[in-house]
């Protein structure tokens, strides 16, 4: 937990913020509107005996005892199984119907298949990722869940080309990137064995890199959400900030109706554009959930 020590200084209680990290996380589902209506879905938990609560920030969230994928709405296409800050990013995003919307980063595919679910599944999604090895999942989730409306790509995000498409830029973009991790320790208790401030380093340069190219490729207007699952400001603020001064683009306010904190406008000594205090931090302790962090921004002055 050393790991977590380096964040005391922004957090209201710290140690009921470890405590948190150190406790399991509920389990959580989201209601796949593409194949079933929360109604449907909460009666058949009830006919099938299980247990579950409303989570008042979505209708679309339901927390539940036991495994979210051991359950026949989930067997269905009807559930799936989502850590309840990461559907945060894409109901932020809040797509259109008909749009074209870029996933920078989509396996397995759990905000793909969400941001599908929002469009009605109709539109274009171009759910994107660098590892191979991972498109089969992301694959299998879009088939699962009913899914049509996505195209499966495998490039590099960061020169992520427009050229097998009949157009010149994106409506939307999902910047979801690899990060990592600190916020998902509740999930993985492992999660911070490996970590050093070199990955922090090496990552966030990654990251920027995705940022701006989905930027590039989205039109004037459009809009863009970035999120990660890790507290560190490297990470977070300080990629918003490095986007801020290469590209044509501002943050923007959000309410999502689950309790954050601003994001941060300083870090061990490093100054970041005031505008950031427009992100949300997400910490355990508040909502009993993951870690998360999200930012809204609109391209165009």
């Amino acid at each position: 937990m050393d790991a977590l020590e380096r964040y005391e200084p922004i957090l209201d209680d710290f140690e009921a913020f470890r405590a948190a990290c150190e406790r399991p996380l509920p389990s959580v589902v989201r209601v796949n509107g593409i194949k079933a209506t929360r109604e449907r879905v909460t009666d058949a938990f009830d006919a099938e005996g299980v247990e579950w609560e409303p989570r008042e920030w979505n209708e679309k969230v339901l927390k539940i005892e036991g495994k979210p994928g051991n359950t026949w709405p989930s067997f269905h296409g009807w559930t799936h199984g989502q850590e309840e800050v990461s559907s945060i990013s894409a109901f932020v995003l809040d797509p259109e119907p008909e749009e074209r919307v870029l996933d920078s980063c989509a396996a397995p595919g759990s905000k793909t298949t969400q941001l599908a679910a929002l469009m009605d599944d109709d539109g274009l999604i171009v759910a994107n990722d660098s590892n191979l090895g991972r498109l089969s999942a992301l694959r299998f989730n879009t088939e699962r869940l009913g899914v049509t409306c996505a195209a499966v790509t495998n490039q590099d995000a960061r020169n992520f080309s427009l050229k097998p498409f009949d157009f010149s830029a994106f409506d939307a973009a999902l910047v979801d990137v690899p990060c990592s991790c600190e916020g998902t320790i509740r999930k993985n208790p492992t999660a911070l064995d490996d970590w050093s401030l070199d990955h922090i380093e090496g990552v966030a340069g990654v990251q920027k890199g995705i940022l701006r190219r989905a930027i590039q490729a989205t039109r004037e207007g459009g809009t863009i959400v970035y999120s990660t699952c890790t507290f560190a400001p490297e990470e977070n603020e300080a990629v918003l900030d490095y986007a801020l001064a290469r590209e044509d683009c501002q943050l923007v306010e959000y309410d999502i109706g689950l309790q954050s904190e601003p994001g941060l406008t300083e870090w061990q000594g490093d100054q970041y554009d005031d505008s950031i205090r427009k992100a949300k931090r997400f910490y355990p302790h508040h909502n009993d959930t993951g870690g998360f962090f999200c930012a809204k921004l609109e391209v165009g002055a």
